[in-house]
């Protein structure tokens, strides 16, 4: 291995520092997801401590590192750095490369990027006003019925009615699914309900054109909420491999690239 090189991505989110190594052919050599801690710093050297011991790969033997997400000017170590957009329309690209529209969901905002058929960023939005539509709401609504996080894509499968909420609001919304649980309507289809909040303010935020890729750690692991959304747009909708992972292996890409 140590005639190889190696290129590292590191996507440090509002919840969790995620970070990639691939080699030269663009394989992921090993993957790392780590919850931010309070010292950022701390969370991203220890996400990449663990990715590089888990690789088994010397720390010389990574020849670039580029850094991205929120949080990427604490990575005070690596190499280059880029915007979340850029990173997660290349890694979303990678796979799907076409014209695409880009839905990342993430813990406290989501991102829709517009990208041609050539890769190149046409368009963007972003909400970070409202936890509404993020996985914040989410956490919110499982914090508020006591329901752990894992719980919740379970719960909403086995809905048999569909809820609208009247409240967009995190706060009013877990109070309103409260109320209603109190007042008979079953947990399943409260926690649907909230699944479908998240859909609806997702494709109140733009239009969505082409190919739709979406990505993200909600998604990662609450796949019912790709059936709401197909349901919404009218169209099956995609995600790559390792959805939670797109920016940091936009990153790794992005990392190999200054080094060719």
């Amino acid at each position: 291995m140590v005639n190889n090189r190696y290129f590292a991505g590191i996507d440090v989110g509002t919840s969790y520092v995620k970070a990639v190594i691939i080699n030269e052919k663009d394989k992921i050599i090993e993957s790392i997801i780590e919850r931010t801690e309070a010292d950022l710093q701390k969370s991203i050297k220890n996400a990449y401590e663990g990715i590089i011991k888990a690789a088994d790969v010397s720390s010389n033997a990574i020849s670039h590192i580029t850094g991205t997400g929120f949080g990427r000017k604490n990575a005070t170590f690596v190499d280059s750095i880029k915007t979340e957009i850029s990173a997660h329309a290349k890694g979303a690209y990678h796979y799907f490369p076409e014209k695409i529209t880009v839905i990342d969901i993430g813990g406290q905002d989501t991102k829709i990027i517009k990208i041609d058929s050539k890769g190149k960023i046409i368009g963007f939005k972003m909400n970070r006003k409202c936890a509404a539509g993020t996985g914040t709401f989410l956490e919110e609504i499982a914090h508020r019925l006591n329901l752990p996080m894992d719980d919740l894509n379970k719960l909403a499968a086995k809905s048999d009615k569909e809820i609208a909420l009247n409240s967009f609001c995190t706060v009013f919304a877990s109070t309103e699914i409260l109320t209603r649980i109190k007042e008979g309507e079953k947990i399943d289809d409260m926690i649907r309900s909230a699944f479908e909040s998240v859909g609806k303010r997702v494709i109140e935020m733009d239009t969505l054109e082409g190919t739709l890729v979406v990505t993200g750690g909600v998604i990662e692991y609450n796949d019912y909420l790709l059936k709401v959304l197909s349901k919404y747009v009218g169209k099956e909708i995609h995600t790559p491999p390792h959805p939670q992972l797109t920016g940091a292996i936009g990153a790794a890409l992005f990392a190999k690239e200054a080094k060719i």
